[in-house]
């Protein structure tokens, strides 16, 4: 009896595997390219809720084994392309099925709905803007930031919280090489995937900076095959201003690849008056001061995905900018019986220069991700500005020259690791080093009665910086049922040598000072859900604000013959503890409370000599300060197509110094509206407004102020094409506030040109959808800290 059992058993098996086949075949556009990634699913007829699936190789194949005789049918899926389905064959033999799928038309896009509004969601760490579920009429980042809650786009930069220390970074890579307007109005908005507003730096941050950082993190693969767009705007703001831009990226199979190049000519003045009385005198000062910088840029990169695990990149930038300007001054000195005047020009020849090579390499799986980074910076900063007297003067003048240059070099070598053991616990740990050399050259230079310049040596010198920071960092995220959790510690230890070099009294002299730092930097966050509609959250960081290298020059820079910037070689690193407090509706900012205490902190001091009746400026170190924010923000949308934002921001800056004297204390509130309705013919108006009681600019107490900016746009050719008419600084106030010098008091007014307009196109091509893989942040903090202006 056993052995016809095992009789039956062996026949058995022999029949079972005669009747197992395999189905194999290929996955091939129309153009006869192999699709990867794309999903074939097999049914067994009669069976339907017992589906078999895989997913085709690079290579566009695909293979079920082991498949017993029957009926099936079998469907094959990608997005991007037409569903295609083979129904009801039969199985009784190894079979081969090739497939070719037809790319989708625009009828997908009358099904998806897509809101104008970008989805947010506020969490313990970041606000997140995420711009890919919405229908984006916009044309720069300029547009899209002015949809973020609470952040302020005005002519002094971006603000949050009333607190203009914010660093933008593009996917994890700072943008300190481009002054802040020109990113703003050149970057297109189409090539942003999302952006996130982080105002508690979680431990994979670098400690340094005091303010809110921009994550703008692009697009990647999104799209199979070649798509790219070109862009190209005018403009009137200080007279006639232009620029042209265009991008394209390519995916096949493994590799992708993108590249994009821009130039721009923009226009505008800043124009500071500034009254102050120095003994008995009085001193009416105004300065006018246009700019029309050249900006060019070009940038790459490729990645290579090896297999779904592995994969490997390199990345490339240039940036160049030129800038040739004349600011006018015009200086009135009065006192009850006479009056002088001194007129004065100041040209400025400035060009900067850099390039940017970024390799790395990815691990990454369901559960584990590991990036190893290298980042090199090569930047160059060469200045030259004559300050000379003007005919009509009654006060003489000696004519000056300075030439600055200064070339900096950066290399950062990262390594980051994460493990998630579940969808609630997830770790990570990295390090970071930094090898830092800058060389910034003054020469200053008089003239002669002969017109030449002759180089003066005892106000000349160079300045070398060399610096190393090595940082390593774990942090844990963690939830359990309604609660979440967030913590790490960063520990960096740093090493800044700067050497000056200068003639005293005829001897070539050199001063080092060092500055050693070993510090731990912790942050946590831990937020609840009380309910589907409610949450709140509470979070901690503590933070390093160091010197940029240009402020630790011992150079002055004049505006005027009266005015003068200067380094500060004695300035020391601040710190700053924040803590922050969010309640969130439906997972979007409600209310906000915030609260800094900063030591040390980095102040611009403005003093006025009243034996030289000069002015200077010069970055110190104010024992003090505390900062404290309110806010509270609501949707707009109480009627049909209007969509957007308001609220109030209600913020108190308090600096205390008794080495300075400084004793400011100043609240203000803040009002801002951020909106776009659905007009007929399918234009898209946005609207950006924001009134503002008054605030504390450093030393300066500036009266209300407030602004005013809208937009028109409109698609056309199949939505391939955007045309955006904007207009800017409709309400712009300007700067208006008073200086405390401690030995007078100065009103001091700053304003620019007014009534921007800008008229945008857009055109898009290539293919319209396609697969998706994570983007991956580059971190550069180091050049945040080049820290100079156009």
């Amino acid at each position: 009896m056993k052995v016809l059992k095992i009789t039956i058993f062996f026949f058995f098996g022999i029949l079972t595997t005669f009747s197992q086949h395999k189905i194999s075949g290929k996955i091939i556009d129309e153009q006869n390219q192999p699709l990867p990634f794309a999903n074939i699913v097999l049914y067994k007829t009669g069976e339907e809720a017992k589906p078999n699936g895989t997913v085709s190789n690079d290579d566009g194949t695909y293979i079920f084994d082991k498949i017993a005789s029957g009926n099936y049918k079998i469907e094959i899926s990608m997005l991007g392309f037409t569903t295609q389905k083979i129904e009801d064959f039969d199985l009784n033999s190894d079979k081969t099925l090739n497939i070719t799928l037809k790319e989708e038309t625009q009828t997908l896009n009358e099904v998806v709905v897509k809101s104008k509004r970008p989805v947010i969601k506020q969490t313990a760490e970041k606000l997140i803007v995420d711009l890919e579920k919405s229908e984006m009429i916009n044309t720069n980042l300029q547009d899209v930031m002015r949809k973020v809650p609470g952040v302020l786009v005005t002519n002094n930069g971006i603000s949050i919280a009333g607190n203009s220390g914010v660093r933008i970074l593009i996917n994890g890579k700072t943008t300190e090489y481009m002054d802040v307007e020109t990113l703003l109005r050149d970057f297109p908005a189409d090539n942003i995937a999302k952006i996130e507003v982080v105002e508690q730096p979680g431990a994979e941050y670098e400690a340094s900076g005091s303010g809110a950082i921009i994550n703008i993190i692009l697009k990647k693969n999104v799209k199979l095959g070649t798509h790219g767009s070109v862009n190209t705007w005018i403009g009137e703001d200080e007279g006639f201003e232009w620029g042209s831009g265009f991008s394209i990226a390519s995916y096949k199979n493994k590799l992708n690849w993108q590249a994009n190049a821009g130039y721009s000519k923009p226009t505008w003045r800043e124009d500071l008056f500034l009254i102050r009385t120095v003994g008995d005198e009085t001193y009416d000062q105004i300065t006018r001061e246009p700019y029309d910088p050249v900006n060019f840029n070009i940038g790459g990169s490729l990645d290579y995905y090896i297999n779904d695990k592995h994969s490997i990149g390199i990345g490339a930038r240039i940036n160049t900018r030129n800038s040739d300007r004349i600011a006018t001054s015009e200086t009135i000195i009065s006192d009850d019986n006479t009056t002088n005047t001194l007129f004065s020009e100041n040209s400025f020849d400035r060009e900067r220069k850099n390039f940017n090579i970024n390799p790395y390499y990815e691990y990454k799986t369901d559960t584990d991700k590991l990036v190893i980074d290298f980042n090199y910076v090569d930047f160059s900063n060469d200045n030259t500005n004559i300050l000379s007297d003007v005919a009509g003067s009654t006060i003489s003048f000696t004519d000056r020259k300075y030439i600055q240059d200064g070339t900096y070099s950066i290399k950062t070598y990262r390594a980051d690791y994460s493990k998630s053991f579940s969808d609630d616990l997830k770790v990570s740990v990295g390090t970071r080093f930094a090898d830092v050399k800058t060389d910034n050259d003054l020469q200053s230079f008089s003239l002669n009665t002969n017109g030449n310049f002759d180089k003066d040596d005892d106000e000349s010198s160079r300045f070398v910086i060399d610096e190393t920071i090595f940082a390593f960092y774990s942090k844990i995220n963690a939830t359990s049922g309604k609660w979440s959790f967030s913590g790490g510690l960063r520990y960096e230890d740093s090493n800044t040598d700067g050497t000056s070099t200068f003639l005293d009294n005829g001897v070539l002299t050199s001063e080092v000072k060092k500055r050693p730092i070993k510090k731990v930097f912790p942050s946590a966050s831990i937020s609840r859900k009380f309910n589907d509609i409610l949450g709140a959250s509470l979070s901690y960081s503590y933070r390093i604000q160091r010197p940029s290298y240009s402020s630790l020059n011992s150079f002055a820079t004049y505006l005027d013959p009266y005015s003068a910037g200067e380094g500060n070689p004695n300035l020391t690193p601040s710190y700053t503890n924040n803590y922050q407090f969010n309640l969130t509706y439906e997972g979007q900012p409600f209310f906000t409370i915030g609260y800094s205490k900063t030591d040390d902190v980095i102040f611009d001091l403005i003093r006025q000599d009243n034996e030289t009746a000069q002015i200077r400026q010069q970055e110190v170190n104010v024992e003090n300060n505390a900062n404290w924010n309110f806010r509270l923000f609501a949707p707009v949308n109480f009627t049909q197509g209007l969509e957007g934002y308001t609220g109030i921001i209600v913020t108190n800056t308090d600096y205390q110094s008794s080495t300075y004297g400084v004793d400011l204390n100043k609240w203000n509130l803040i009002w801002f509206l951020q909106a776009n309705y659905q007009l007929p013919w399918d234009i898209n108006f946005e609207l950006s407004a924001n009134y503002g009681t008054g605030a504390l600019e450093g030393q300066i107490e500036a009266d209300w102020f407030a602004d005013l900016d809208f937009s028109f746009g409109k698609k056309f050719i199949d939505d391939k094409l955007k045309v955006n008419l904007g207009f800017s600084k409709v309400l712009n106030r300007g700067f208006n506030g008073s200086i405390d010098y401690g030995n007078g008091t100065a009103a001091v007014e700053s304003n620019g040109s007014r009534q921007n307009i800008q008229l945008r196109f857009v055109y898009s091509f290539g293919s319209k959808f396609g697969k998706k893989k994570a983007s991956r942040n580059r971190n550069t903090d180091e050049e945040d800290r080049i820290n100079d202006s156009n």
